[in-house]
């Protein structure tokens, strides 16, 4: 065997030993759905849409609405933590520093829709989200638009897209969050942040990354392809790269 063939067998099986390796430790993600304020009744829609994703794009997903799993060893087991319309003071303060430290040591979190309306008692839960919840008018059609068209969880949508939703208003906006999509408060009535309304964000934030949408109210938006498309992207700017 010359030096030429060696070195040729030799980096093939680095390259498919990684590869081994990569699919007997697939990404893996809690989906966490506890409410312990207003319950979304979307919130089986949603669990069922995101472990359908999971299947089809090759993540694992657990899903549990059980707060002590947030603890610092098993939170380790997860590249994500998914926040489905959570509500109210869904962590105690033990449990609070644990997830604290998850995210300091490189975690990833998504919050759909109803996870920006809690943690009240937790200030710092307000901060990685980027902005909180400050009521919302009755459920009507709106104008949302995409600023983003270069970001893979905006880029498939329409420019302008107008669709019913629960359209939040915010509070505490950080002024570091990168906006994806915002909506025009001129297309419908009850909105409080005025000209510019974000709707959907992302950022680094303490050695973590997290992503937010205030989209997802309900069923429907759970078999919408293009909101599917947004959450899978989502999830995967949350899941990151290699911890």
């Amino acid at each position: 065997m010359n030096k030429i063939t060696l070195i040729f067998l030799l980096v093939f099986t680095c390259i498919f030993a990684s590869d081994l390796k990569a699919q007997k430790h697939p990404k893996k993600i809690l989906l966490f759905y506890k409410t312990a304020a207003y319950k979304h009744a979307s919130i089986p829609a949603g669990i069922a849409a995101i472990v359908k994703l999971g299947q089809e794009f090759k993540f694992q997903t657990d899903t549990s609405n059980d707060s002590n799993l947030f603890t610092i060893n098993n939170l380790k087991n997860y590249d994500a933590v998914v926040f489905l319309s959570t509500s109210g003071d869904m962590l105690d303060s033990l449990q609070q520093r644990a997830f604290e430290s998850y995210i300091r040591n490189g975690g990833g979190y998504m919050g759909i829709h109803g996870a920006s309306a809690g943690g009240y008692n937790w200030p710092w839960y307000g901060k990685l989200v980027g902005a909180i919840f400050n009521g919302h008018p009755v459920q009507q059609f709106a104008t949302f638009n995409v600023i983003d068209r270069k970001n893979r969880a905006t880029r498939h949508l329409p420019e302008s897209w107008n669709i019913k939703e629960e359209l939040y208003n915010f509070k505490n906006i950080s002024n570091d969050i990168k906006v994806l999509i915002t909506v025009d408060e001129s297309t419908y009535k009850g909105g409080t942040n005025g000209s510019f309304h974000p709707m959907a964000w992302y950022r680094k934030f303490e050695g973590g990354r997290s992503f937010y949408t205030a989209l997802g109210h309900a069923d429907e938006k759970y078999t919408n392809p293009l909101f599917l498309k947004h959450i899978l992207e989502g999830i995967r700017y949350a899941m990151g790269g290699k911890r």
